[in-house]
């Protein structure tokens, strides 16, 4: 891969995880006045929309027959179950405890990745895995405080993480096949077919919504969901699904510093010790070992 191409997949990364941080704040308005199902249906509709005017209008056709199984499972897993569940979830366990849990997401991606996809889990990726996952274990206990926390809610959000690493996983060798734009748009698409059986709570619901929480499930499609799931999808085709799960450490502490920019939200300084330690295993992940020497070099040298 060129350097300028593993530049983009690098820019296409950040602004997934910087989008995908954002939609926390967006969550919380929508959240209060739409149910889980909802809320999903409403945000996946949103979504295809846009990502099925712009596959129009750049013409992006049917993706490839060899690409429609991990098109499908992704579209169910992780656009459909576990956009349902982690809504259901939050519901059912205070902030910080979610966080925590979903965080287990990442590490298993890079599990799945290597068993099902061979890929390979080199030392920098684990330790950096391990920095950012206590980090966000920081980050999590920081925001609990007297948060509740029930049983159902915790075993939703381990739940909400399996479907997203499944439908990581199961999203990377369809990307061999079609085009982000087209893995996205149609695992979106299958994503708001399942969620269909929510239409009728949709509809109530947007009957009696605040303005602003409609406003904000719409931002969720548009931006968290069809933007930053297409560059997600350009940046995991051109690298390994455990290095891209483990990118997304970076959400916990771009969550922590939109919160304190938009709610004036100030952080403890748990909670600013846990966001560097994502952000330092990130870096330590996506670091590579400096290169071996060309033999040729060293020949001459020895010479």
């Amino acid at each position: 891969m060129s350097n300028r191409t593993s530049r983009l997949a690098l820019a296409a990364a950040g602004v997934t995880v910087v989008l995908w941080a954002s939609a926390f704040v967006s969550i919380r308005s929508a959240g209060a006045a739409y149910s889980p199902g909802a809320l999903a249906l409403g945000r996946l509709l949103a979504g295809s929309l846009v990502l099925g005017a712009v596959l129009l209008i750049r013409r992006g056709g049917l993706p490839p027959r060899a690409a429609w199984p991990g098109i499908a499972v992704s579209g169910l897993l992780w656009f459909g179950a576990y956009m349902v569940v982690l809504n259901w979830g939050e519901q059912e366990v205070d902030a910080g405890t979610a966080a925590m849990v979903v965080n287990i997401g990442p590490i298993l991606i890079a599990l799945l990745g290597a068993r099902f996809l061979k890929e390979s889990l080199p030392p920098r990726l684990l330790a950096g895995m391990a920095v950012s996952f206590a980090g966000a274990v920081a980050v999590g206990l920081s925001m609990s405080g007297e948060g509740h926390a029930s049983v159902l809610g915790v075993v939703l959000c381990l739940l909400a993480a399996i479907a997203y690493a499944g439908g990581v996983v199961a999203q990377k060798p369809a990307l061999a096949h079609g085009s982000a734009l087209q893995v996205t748009t149609f695992g979106c698409l299958v994503g708001t077919v399942a969620c269909l059986p929510f239409a009728g709570r949709l509809v109530e619901e947007a009957g009696r919504a605040p303005l602003s929480a409609t406003l904000n499930m719409v931002y969720l499609g548009v931006f968290p969901t069809a933007l930053a799931f297409t560059t997600w999808a350009y940046a995991l085709a051109r690298t390994t699904a455990g290095r891209m799960g483990a990118t997304t450490y970076a959400v916990p502490a771009l969550v922590v510093l939109m919160a304190w920019v938009f709610l004036g939200e100030l952080p403890g300084l748990l909670t600013l010790g846990g966001g560097a330690l994502c952000l330092a295993g990130v870096a330590v992940s996506r670091s590579r070992p400096r290169a071996v020497a060309e033999p040729a070099a060293v020949a001459e040298k020895a010479a």
